[in-house]
Formats: structure tokens, sequence, C-alpha cells
């Protein structure tokens, strides 16, 4: 492989693969708020959040981590201004202490943090403005939930940049399906092992506590409870699902993210670890595969958005699949297959905000992706030219995208009105 595209494409690993704690976008509101905190100097008196339509989505109905059990834009920024730490991050609440939470708790109860939709804006965005006295302080997040791209102190400009798809960050419109196969076979082990094995590491131990304890909905745990002798297919959605169950419900450990989510990264991990380990496969050979599916599921994700009305899980479930795939010796006419399969049958599924059924559509993506993979190791295929699937492997994945990200954003509206009781249905 050429070293400028190897290079492109090992960039783009480290900077999407990344630790975060809970739900990616209430972190994201934190850490906005804690910069914003930060940039003052000193508590805020009252302080305002303003945000898309997607981030309000898809912080309503989860907890916050180490908020007591919290939920809400509000509950999330106040955790971030009291006890946040924004050199962390998207783990920017990691360290909060109980007296911290119990501030928290207080300061939200007493309405010190007003949120606003902000209209017109990318599926991105979070404003954090933050008031003390005659001082005031702005953050602003956008297009990736840990990209500041504004702060203002008493109204001057401190810093600004661009949105990160015109920054120097790993060029995506390089990802095709053909050098993302030769990467996962020609990639130095030493290059990715640390960032995939940190990866295996978080996912798998979310996944654990998810099918352990009672978390959420515990779609993880009824899968095998439903199952007298779970098949590996079986085992593979309920390891995924699980860190799900634990992840929309609280719990504060790290999960590695993909396309900005640690439900997608979750289940781009667990199913192919889950088959790695009934298969017998090395370190290496697993190391290849979760490579192949981290950016399959990134190339799928640039054309949708990290934020949309489209379930994100179905693009990380044909990912895993094809990531099992790999594992197996399909070579790239079967990994193609397997993609027209999983998203001819289970794209469009709808992402009505981030919460305990999470998991369960997670379940159904991974069910998905593997029948694709199981039809097409059979030299099976839904044929090109019938519904979204055309021309060929890339464009199919080009039309499934442009239907996401154009197609559904009627329906993204029309689900926040919903949530937000702005229509009766």
């Amino acid at each position: 492989m050429e070293k400028a595209l190897y290079e492109n494409y090992l960039k783009i690993l480290h900077e999407e693969l990344i630790p975060a704690m809970g739900c990616t976008e209430p972190i994201a509101v934190a850490f906005a708020a804690a910069k914003a905190r930060e940039v003052l100097g000193r508590m805020p008196e009252r302080m305002m959040v303003r945000s898309s339509g997607n981030i309000i989505k898809n912080v309503k109905g989860v907890v916050v981590p180490n908020s007591g059990g919290q939920k809400g834009i509000a509950a999330a920024a106040v955790l971030g201004v009291v006890g946040g730490r924004p050199e962390l991050e998207l783990q920017v609440i990691s360290q909060t202490t109980p007296e911290q939470i119990e501030e928290a708790k207080r300061l939200v109860a007493a309405g010190i943090c007003d949120c606003q939709l902000a209209e017109g804006v990318d599926n991105l965005y979070i404003r954090a403005e933050v008031y003390a006295g005659e001082e005031s302080a702005v953050v602003e997040v956008r297009t990736k939930h840990n990209h500041i791209s504004l702060i203002e102190k008493n109204g001057q400009v401190q810093f600004q940049q661009p949105d990160i798809e015109t920054s120097k960050a790993g060029d995506k419109r390089l990802l095709n399906l053909k050098d993302i196969l030769t990467f996962a076979n020609e990639v130095e082990i030493g290059d990715v092992q640390e960032l995939l094995q940190r990866q295996i590491d978080y996912n798998t131990a979310i996944s654990e506590e998810g099918l352990k304890n009672p978390w959420g909905a515990q779609v993880g745990r009824t899968l095998l409870e439903s199952i007298e002798h779970p098949t590996l297919r079986a085992q593979a959605r309920a390891a995924a699902a699980a860190g799900s169950d634990a992840r929309m419900n609280g719990c504060a450990l790290p999960v590695v993210i993909n396309s900005g989510s640690g439900n997608q990264g979750i289940t781009c991990t667990m199913p192919v670890v889950t088959y790695a380990k009934a298969l017998g496969s090395t370190q290496e050979q697993l190391y290849r595969a979760l490579t192949l599916t981290n950016l399959i599921a990134l190339h799928q994700k640039r054309y949708i958005g990290n934020l949309s009305a489209y379930c994100g899980a179905v693009s990380a479930g044909t990912a895993a699949a094809c990531g099992i795939a790999y594992l197996e010796g399909a070579d790239y006419e079967v990994i193609g297959r397997t993609i027209v399969n999983a998203i001819g049958n289970a794209g469009g599924i709808v992402c009505d905000g981030a919460k305990a059924s999470c998991a369960a559509k997670i379940a159904t993506a991974v069910e998905a992706g593997i029948m694709g993979y199981e039809m097409a190791r059979r030299g099976r295929v839904f044929p090109f030219g019938e519904g979204l699937v055309e021309t060929d492997y890339e464009q199919t994945i080009r039309n499934i995208g442009y239907m996401g990200r154009v197609g559904m954003q009627q329906t993204d509206v029309t689900i926040l009105n919903l949530m937000l009781d702005k229509i009766d249905a």
C-alpha cells in the first residue's frame, strides 16, 4: 500500500478510536461546560446551553454517569461545571467526587442552567455560555464530540478553528472497501496493537459488566437466558447488547468509541472478539479483523454523519459481520456482499435518541450483519439495481448514506418534535 494512504488510514484510526465515559452526547455537553468554566475562571452564577436537536435527542433519555442517576442536558452541563476536568475531554467527569455530585444535583434543582434548542446549526453542535457578575465565557463544540471550534471571554474571541472536516484530520474521503482490506492485511501490528488492545480491554469490560448485573432493560442477559444452549451468534449479539445495557444506564466504565459513539464502538468490537475466541484466532488475526471492522464502520458513517435519524448500530453491526468474515478468511467479494446484504436489510432503523432500547437495536443490527455474511459466504446477495442496492458495493454504501443523511432529515425533525411534545401524534 502507498505510504501516504497507509499513514492516512492509521491517522484516522488513532483519531477516532478514543476512550469516552458514558454516552458521548451528554459527555460532550459536560466537556463544553467544563471548558467554559475554566475560561471564566470561577464558578458561574448562571449558565445557558444551546444545542442541536440531535444532541437534545441523545441526551434526554440516557443516564449521565457519575451524576447520581440524573438525565438531561442540565445535569450533564452542571456536573461538568462543578466537577469536570476539560483536559480529560470525553472522560471529563470521570473523577467527580460524591460531594461534587450532590452539589451538581442541588444546582440543577435550583435552575442554574437554562437549555435551548439551537436551530440552523450542524447536527453536532453545543454552545455552553457561563456568567458570573459582569464576566462571561462561551465554548462551542462542533462536528465532533471533543472538537472545540470557538472560545470567547467577555465577548472577545480567544480561540477559533475550522470544523473537523476541514482541519488536518485524517481524510476519510480516501476510505474505500478495497483499500481498507489491503490495509488490514498489510498494517504493521505494532502500529495498531496498543490502540486496538485498549478497545478490546475497555469494551470487553463494560460488556461483561452488562452481562453480570441488571443494567437497563437487560437485553444482553435476556438473549442468553432465552436460549438453553446459546449459539455463537447469540453470544455475539448478547456481548454487544450488554455493553450498551450498562453504558446507556449510567455505568461509569470507559469505552473506546467509533464514529463518535460508544455504542458503535462496542458493536464493532464485541462480536468480532466473541468469534475470535470461538475460532481460536491469533491475537494478530483479531487485530487485523478489528482494523477492517473499524474502518468499514467509519467508511459507512462518513456518508451518513455522526448524528442523524439513521441508527448507527446498523453500520457498526454490518462492519462487525465483515470482521467476522475476515476472521474466517473471506475475500473482497464476500465482504462486499456482506455489506450489501446487511444494509440492504436493516438500513433505515431510526435513531430516536440514546437510551435503554439502543441495546436491542444493536442486537438486531448484529443479527442482520451475521445473516448477511452467512448469505454472502454461500454466494447469495441482494441483486444490484433493486431498491437502494445499486451498481456496486461502494455505490450501495453511498446510497444508504445519502438516504440516512438527506432522506431522513424530516424523520429527524419529526422525532425531535414528538420528543419535545411539539406535535400531537
